[in-house]
């Protein structure tokens, strides 16, 4: 044979079946682009200057694996709609004389060109639209970049050498299932259909009981914390639930369909619902598999759009002040008396004065800060003898009655063993605290958020202020806390007035003067400035909407393509069965009226899902956007059903592509 025969072959089979290998390579040089795009971004100069860099750099590696993984899967999955439909091909050589040695030649040629046409198209898409994509990004993290256009050589490579592998891949699998099949099996591959699966009543439940207990957990944690660590729990055991539910519930949905004589015995229902039982084992595992795609996509674009557009609502929730200093002693609690703190109040206002400022809001209160074990109302404080579980921890701020009365304006009285506290962001007041059970306080009520601060609001634990009548002596009366300069802190915070280049002036110059004085008067500061952190809050957010957006990009590729191959793929094998339907009689119109009944029957129930799924999940994505300061569950609400109707329309459209598609092959509109 001439050396150019195996690829010639190779190129005609490619041909031949354009309309199951035009969406394969188009998916796979999108993919290879929003890899070298993130690759490209993880060192791109513009990156680096952006403020929180560290951050971003991370986030998009992350998602490079991401991708990379993903596509490695998603590749074969898809790869095998195409073998299927080449075995019948591959069985005809070998009967005509070719070997399977020859086979596995032309199997090298096809994913070869596949490769390089996949790869290089996709590599031209990423090097064109990579300055894009790095001009977003730098807008959404509020930085500046110029507009010249520069490739990395470093990530072209990497990107060819991924995908190179993942391709390989492919090749060897394709070998093997050439390998060890006959010439008749391979001839008849595509005809041998399956037999009807059985619905198995206990897998079913099974599935129930798994995706209610994974909704279950979601809809009643209350803690951040919690859910945090229970959520990658309860995505695992919805993913399975969904793969179960759907493989042995669509059977029984089937047999139920054709027990309903009214509904089973018409023309457009008839030869689609018998066609949906014999392959619903595939069809449920594909019909799964986009229910958890619409999910992941529905639930990042959700989270991350909430996140972005929500950064100023979460920046007052960090820093609720636009300056704020904590004092802390450095050796001596003496360091920390009164004397000290006028001394370092009056530098702070001094400052403010020569910059114009007007302070206002202002936050002024000692304190004594411990880690500790909450349990109920008894406090257990972290020492040598007690060890405190990190889950479990609490924050607990003890303050002065008097600072409390003088920011609140209240003049509220307590016993020695009476307190007001207030638990931050989640949880509630105890009626009793009980202090390593040496000393019992009896809460006489919930107390005012005075003390809110950006400590607090960082914080991803729970934070309890706890108001004392006397701070000293209810420190002095505790040896732990009395030995322990570390618990001890002046807090002073306050609103400048001035716009964001003042207030960054001001908190610069504060900053220096401080400093100077603080090692000599025995302290040590930290100061934060809410203008300054905006510009690292937008970088962090907006790299979590750049890489939920690319992701949702990627699998958005991914179930469309699930969906269209599934069409194409159930359409040959219905053709022969609509064929004889229209020998006996059957119209095209009605042909139309069963494909559209079997799939509006199964086409929309994984969207149907997927919102159920994200109903579900919608509690604890809410508790977990708390660990990032959003608080407001307005945001989070409107942006998912914008997402929500957003991807209900796509979703639709595809649904009429495939539709098309299938009802050009079963009703012999189009012939290959």
């Amino acid at each position: 044979m001439s050396l150019g025969f195996y690829p010639k072959l190779a190129m005609d089979g490619i041909r031949k079946n354009r309309r199951m290998y035009v969406p394969y390579l188009l998916t796979c040089a999108g993919m290879a682009a929003m890899f070298y795009i993130l690759a490209f971004l993880c060192d791109s100069p513009a990156m680096q200057s952006l403020p929180g860099a560290v951050s971003l750099s991370i986030m998009l590696r992350l998602g490079t694996g991401v991708i990379a993984v993903f596509a490695c899967i998603f590749l074969f999955y898809t790869n095998s709609f195409l073998m299927r439909r080449r075995k019948k091909e591959f069985g005809l050589y070998n009967i005509l004389g070719m070997s399977k040695r020859n086979l596995a030649r032309v199997l090298f040629w096809e994913t070869l060109i596949s490769a390089a046409l996949s790869l290089m198209a996709g590599l031209a898409m990423g090097v064109a639209f990579s300055k894009l994509a790095e001009l977003v990004l730098v807008r959404l993290a509020l930085g500046d970049t110029g507009y010249s256009l520069s490739v990395s050589p470093a990530s072209l490579v990497f990107t060819a050498a991924v995908f190179g592998v993942i391709f390989l891949l492919i090749l060897l699998n394709s070998l093997r299932q050439v390998r060890f099949s006959g010439a008749l099996a391979l001839l008849q591959s595509e005809q041998a259909g399956e037999r009807p699966p059985k619905g198995n009543a206990l897998l079913g439940l099974a599935g129930l009981a798994l995706l209610g207990g994974a909704y279950y957990i979601a809809v009643t944690i209350d803690d951040p914390i919690a859910a945090l660590t229970w959520f990658f729990l309860a995505v695992l055991m919805v993913i399975v639930a969904t793969y179960i539910i759907m493989i042995s519930g669509s059977v029984v949905f089937c047999r139920f369909l054709q027990s309903r004589k009214s509904y089973y015995y018409k023309p457009n229902h008839f030869v689609s619902t018998a066609s949906m039982r014999f392959r619903m084992k595939r069809n449920g595992a594909g019909l799964a598999s986009i229910c958890v795609l619409a999910t992941m996509v529905l639930v990042m674009l959700s989270s991350t759009t909430s996140l972005y557009f929500g950064t100023e609502s979460a920046l007052l929730e960090r820093y609720p002040r636009g300056i704020n200093v904590t004092v802390r002693p450095r050796t001596d609690m003496g360091a920390l008396g009164t004397e000290t703190v006028a001394a370092v109040r009056g530098k702070i206002l001094d400052t403010a004065e020569d910059f114009g400022a007007k302070p206002a809001n202002i936050l002024d209160y000692r304190a004594a800060t411990v880690y500790a074990q909450l349990d109920g109302g008894d406090i257990v404080t972290f020492s040598e003898e007690n060890s405190v579980s990190f889950t479990a921890g609490c924050v607990v701020v003890f303050t002065d009655l008097d600072d409390y009365n003088a920011m609140t304006g209240e003049s509220e009285t307590l016993e020695r063993d009476e307190v007001l506290a207030y638990m931050s962001r989640w949880g509630g007041v105890p009626s009793e605290l009980r202090i390593n059970g040496e000393r019992t306080l009896r809460v006489k009520r919930e107390a005012a958020d005075f003390a809110k601060d950006g400590d607090s609001a960082a914080s991803i634990i729970p934070t309890m202020t706890v108001v004392v009548s006397d701070l000293d002596e209810f420190i002095g009366s505790f040896p732990l806390f009395r030995n322990y300069v570390g618990v001890w802190s002046w807090h002073y915070g306050f609103d400048t007035g001035l716009d964001a280049a003042g207030g960054r002036e001001l908190f610069s110059a504060l900053v220096s003067g401080l400093r100077e004085d603080a090692e000599a008067a025995g302290i040590s500061t930290n100061a934060t400035c809410r203008s300054i952190n905006r510009a690292d809050l937008y970088a962090l957010y907006g790299g979590f909407l750049f890489l939920g957006i690319t992701l949702s990009v990627v699998f958005v590729f991914a179930a469309v393509l699930i969906i269209y191959y599934k069409q194409i793929s159930e359409g040959y094998e219905d053709e022969k069965r609509f064929g004889i339907m229209q020998k006996v009689g059957m119209t095209k119109r009605e042909i139309r009226k069963s494909i559209n009944s079997q799939l509006l029957t199964v086409f929309f129930l994984p969207l149907g899902l997927a919102v159920c799924h994200l109903a579900f999940a919608f509690p604890m994505i809410k508790k977990l956007l708390m660990l990032f300061n959003l608080t407001n569950s307005g945001i989070f609400l409107a942006t998912t059903g914008i997402s929500l109707a957003v991807f209900a329309v796509f979703y639709t459209l595809v649904y009429k592509m495939t539709s098309n598609a299938y009802y050009n092959i079963v009703s012999g509109v189009k012939r290959e």
